[in-house]
């Protein structure tokens, strides 16, 4: 099994600033490469280009099928003396499979300063038992992460509620606790509609919107993030969500939306 780091280890940089890589198994989501997993290459490639700004936004379309063997181009699109945007997109030899822009920005002063995004209460992760069931099969990807079910119902349980959360950490010790990680993890949890959902029904993730909350992205030892997504409208064959992430101080670390494709 190819842990986290070993896969961002084994990217192959070039000197046009290019990287070359190779998706294992153990990450893919059905046909394609889990949708976090796209979104942190495609932040690595973004930074080839700028390294020494923060991160403020990331926007990443899920065009087609991610897996194998991919190319992660980036290219620059403006850099000005306290911003940056970089456009990446992720190739296959079917063409172009995640087209991405990120947004960098330098913390500037400011007489503004508000936040209300308190963190929901819920139980501490040690007092929660696996989402998982080891009796159930279990999409490739979720072994790379511990996922504890704190609020809301699992899938395909025909629930009411419109809103889950979960307590989620990367397994392997190694990873760094920076932006590349958020990004790998953010996405892990199922859509909340699934959990509506009384039947098995394939889906498939369209787009996904992140905001960063801070610059400083450090959590307890033990590596847990708290995620809420909420469904917020499912018609037409696609759900719309907002997605929140706090580390286990409470603090906030990201916000999101993300557009989903129901198939039933």
């Amino acid at each position: 099994m190819t842990t986290y780091t070993d896969l961002l280890a084994s990217l192959d940089r070039k000197i046009d600033h290019t990287i070359d890589a190779h998706i294992p198994e153990t990450w893919m989501q059905g046909r394609t490469t889990y949708g976090g997993l796209t979104a942190a290459l495609s932040f690595q490639g973004a930074l080839e280009l700028v390294d020494d700004i923060p991160i403020r936004s990331a926007q990443v379309a899920f065009v087609g099928p991610v897996g194998g063997d991919v190319r992660i181009i980036p290219r620059l699109l403006r850099r000005g003396k306290n911003t940056a945007f970089v456009s990446v997109d992720i190739t296959s030899e079917t063409g172009v499979a995640a087209q991405s822009i990120f947004a960098f920005g330098l913390a500037r002063d400011s007489s503004l300063h508000f936040d209300d995004m308190p963190m929901p209460s819920v139980r501490a992760p040690e007092e929660i038992e696996s989402f998982f069931d080891a009796d159930r099969p279990r999409p490739g990807f979720t072994q790379n992460f511990d996922m504890l079910l704190a609020t809301g119902d699992r899938p395909i349980s025909g629930s009411k509620e419109t809103s889950i959360g979960l307590w989620m950490r990367h397994l392997d010790p190694n990873t760094p606790q920076d932006a590349t990680a958020i990004l790998a993890i953010g996405d892990a949890p199922p859509p909340a509609a699934m959990s509506m959902l009384s039947m098995p029904s394939r889906i498939s993730s369209m787009t996904w919107m992140a905001e960063f909350m801070t610059d400083n992205i450090q959590t307890d030892p033990e590596g847990w993030f708290f995620a809420q997504h909420t469904t917020q409208l499912a018609k037409s064959g696609y759900s719309s969500q907002s997605m929140r992430l706090w580390n286990r101080h409470g603090e906030p670390i990201l916000v999101g939306r993300q557009t989903i494709a129901v198939f039933g």
